[in-house]
């Protein structure tokens, strides 16, 4: 299975690749987010390290499971040829009702079938009012007109 863009990246490449990773997260399915890393793809989030495409489904179920109202938009930091550095913002409400911004930068190293092999998640929790929330679409994907982190100061 092959998931393109395919590595070596380019910046438009890299790009596309980092918008797709971004509308996978924002459908909150685990199962079609694992879908883009491979079966024994290493991952790093936060302080949870672990192994494997199932991992991943558990975490991320975990995951939205706490995280509510959740919306990410990622924005490409740098690429070479197999490798993409990400930056992301989401913000969420939790179980008591407040709202978060996590800061994060990620790491990602792709297979020649553009399959995620490692990801490498460093991230910070800020907490916002909610006044202060900027990502108001609807839940899913972020619409095409919708500034994206730079735009917006992030």
């Amino acid at each position: 299975m092959e998931r393109p863009p395919l590595p070596p990246f380019t910046a438009q490449t890299a790009a596309a690749k980092a918008r797709l990773a971004e509308d996978a997260w924002n459908s909150r399915d685990p199962q079609r987010v694992a879908l883009a890393y491979t079966e024994d793809s290493v991952w790093r989030n936060r302080s949870a390290f672990f192994v494997g495409r199932d991992r991943i489904v558990e975490f991320l179920t975990q995951k939205w499971l706490d995280e509510r109202d959740y919306r990410l938009i990622k924005e490409v930091w740098a690429f070479s040829d197999d490798r993409i550095a990400a930056r992301f913002v989401y913000e969420r409400q939790d179980a008591q009702g407040a709202w978060w911004r996590a800061h994060g930068n990620e790491l990602w190293a792709f297979d020649p079938r553009g399959l995620m092999r490692r990801r490498e998640a460093s991230i910070n929790d800020v907490p916002i009012d909610e006044a202060d929330r900027l990502f108001h679409w609807p839940l899913g994907r972020r619409p095409d007109g919708h500034p994206g982190l730079t735009a917006l100061g992030l």
